[in-house]
């Protein structure tokens, strides 16, 4: 077997419209499911990337206010995800001031010598981590540079 590509990631969450208008109107996925004629047997809500890579890419399955929080700390399961929001520093610079106009919780910001990034929770403390990949850094071939040392990212 070989995998092709990572296809979708399905989230449970608590409220399912407080998070529709995260991954929507902040974070700016394109909101497929439901549509006009949708109708789901759960309460959930699918999300395609604006270029429309694939089918889906997000599922958001609602299951209740009185969910369970993530456990802080180290612990087993997802750590982040990453988003690519671009190609320059300049296009993560505007991510981070939509965060910012939003109140998004920002939880770090670092230069991985490949990539710059910045690491916001969303509304039930999935960590995403928001990047771009740094133009001129060719880590095909040295893919040593994948594992350089993490700095402060100074955007």
């Amino acid at each position: 077997m070989e995998i092709k590509e990572l296809g979708h990631l399905v989230l449970y969450v608590r409220n399912l419209e407080r998070s529709v208008h995260f991954y929507r109107d902040v974070l700016g996925w394109r909101q497929i499911v439901p549509g006009d004629d949708d109708t789901l047997p759960f309460p959930a809500a699918g999300f395609s990337a604006p270029n429309g890579r694939t089918h889906h890419e997000l599922l958001l399955i609602e299951v209740g206010e009185s969910a369970a929080s993530l456990p802080v700390g180290r612990r087993v399961g997802m750590y982040h995800f990453g988003l690519k929001v671009g190609d320059s520093d300049d296009e993560l610079r505007d991510a981070l001031a939509t965060v910012q106009a939003n109140g998004v919780r920002i939880v770090g910001a670092s230069d991985h010598t490949v990539t710059h990034s910045l690491y916001i929770q969303d509304p039930d403390g999935n960590e995403i981590e928001l990047y771009i990949d740094v133009p001129g850094v060719d880590w095909r071939n040295d893919p040593t540079l994948i594992a350089s040392p993490i700095k402060p990212l100074l955007l």
